[in-house]
């Protein structure tokens, strides 16, 4: 099984691309997703939240609500460093255990793929097959822009760093028609090479 990573600037679109994945026969997860999972699951996440940022960051339900923990952070380039610092070690965890539930499996996925937004600037693309950049122009990608502007873009790698660093790369200004038929290229090279691999060990 090839595991792949997505990655890309904020408004590229990442999680576009993983739904192509998803729709080409590879089996996904996404750090949202993940995120999600934690903050409604894990006792954890909402007791270091809390002491933290406070109890106003808990909805109703008394879990961790995502837009009140984003406007606690937001601006506040400390403690968006702390909010990174504790979660991204859990879904990397997650990520992991997930994949290893796949690998059991009596008839695993050949590919697995997720999108991970700062899988080098955390040093993640140690853990993937392969790896995935989705760009598009900086007018593009501001118009698909769904948070806030932050300081997030400055912490980011350059584009050309990250399509240096890749294995596939997509400028992601056509229709999802367009992403889709590339990603069904992508995913007939991946399975033919996770096959080729899986004759050689049998």
């Amino acid at each position: 099984m090839l595991a792949v990573a997505i990655t890309g600037g904020i408004g590229a679109g990442k999680s576009t691309a993983l739904d192509a994945f998803r729709a080409h026969g590879a089996a996904t997860v996404s750090s949202d997703e993940i995120v999600h999972h934690l903050l409604e699951t894990d006792d954890g996440v909402r007791d270091a939240l809390v002491e933290r940022l406070g109890e106003d960051v808990l909805g109703a339900d008394g879990r961790p609500d995502r837009a009140r923990i984003a406007q606690a952070v937001f601006g506040d380039r400390k403690q968006l460093d702390w909010l990174e610092g504790l979660l991204h070690p859990l879904v990397s965890r997650e990520y992991l255990q997930w994949r290893d539930r796949l690998a059991t499996l009596d008839d695993p996925p050949r590919v697995c793929v997720t999108e991970v937004p700062l899988l080098y600037e955390v040093g993640a693309d140690e853990r993937f097959d392969k790896v995935v950049v989705i760009t598009a122009p900086a007018a593009l990608r501001e118009q698909r822009r769904r948070v806030a502007r932050d300081d997030r873009d400055s912490r980011l790698l350059p584009d050309r760093e990250k399509v240096r660093r890749a294995d596939f790369h997509y400028v992601n200004t056509g229709t999802f028609e367009d992403l889709g038929a590339w990603v069904g290229e992508v995913m007939r090279e991946l399975q033919a090479e996770a096959e080729a691999e899986a004759s050689t060990r049998t």
